[in-house]
């Protein structure tokens, strides 16, 4: 019987290893991902974010990140998670249907140059899939944060990082790290002073 020790050095290495395949497969989407969100940023725009389940969490999660600070102090940034307000949430899914819970949101809130992160650990949440197809008809920018094979959204966002695994908890580990490089990375961009 594998002692509990065992299991927990397991789902470290595991964790790891993960993060690791990420980097070595997206480093070159993460770049392209952090310019996209800073010039949008500079531009005026925002971020509106919104998933599932635990991606919910991690959407608010990042939200805070930008509207409060992340490592350095800095203005707010203006990003929203499409998650949070019970009320809006319930009357679409009640008079609607919940798959239209974010492109509702998306359709009411997000202008053209805005970005549409939605996070999946699947790829194929309907609900994550119908925001991004409402984002690229109001000329959003859309991101999409993957697992597994990277489903259906892989196919309709702009930019997909995807975490190449099938535990939903490594998955979901490798979506905060990245999320928090790439919070670094646009305070870097947009704040750093040339003496530092």
């Amino acid at each position: 019987m594998e002692e509990i020790e065992d299991i927990i050095i397991r789902n470290f290495r595991e964790s790891i290893h993960h993060k690791e395949v990420f980097v070595n497969e997206n480093l070159s989407r993460m770049v392209k991902v952090i310019n996209i969100i800073t010039e949008a940023l500079k531009k005026g725009n925002k971020i509106l974010l919104f998933g599932n389940g635990g991606s919910a969490a991690d959407a608010q999660h990042i939200a805070a990140e930008f509207v409060n600070r992340f490592l350095i102090e800095r203005p707010p940034l203006p990003a929203i998670a499409l998650s949070t307000d019970t009320s809006v949430l319930t009357s679409i899914a009640n008079d609607y249907d919940y798959s239209e819970i974010f492109a509702k949101q998306i359709r009411a809130l997000g202008h053209a140059g805005d970005i549409a992160w939605g996070i999946t650990t699947s790829g194929n949440s309907v609900n994550v899939v119908r925001a991004f197809e409402a984002a690229k008809r109001l000329d959003l920018i859309t991101v999409a944060f993957t697992g597994k094979d990277g489903g259906l959204s892989a196919k309709t966002a702009d930019y997909c990082l995807n975490v190449s695994a099938t535990s939903v908890p490594r998955i979901q580990e490798t979506h905060i790290t990245a999320a928090h490089v790439i919070c670094e990375m646009i305070d870097f961009r947009l704040f750093k002073r040339p003496d530092e």
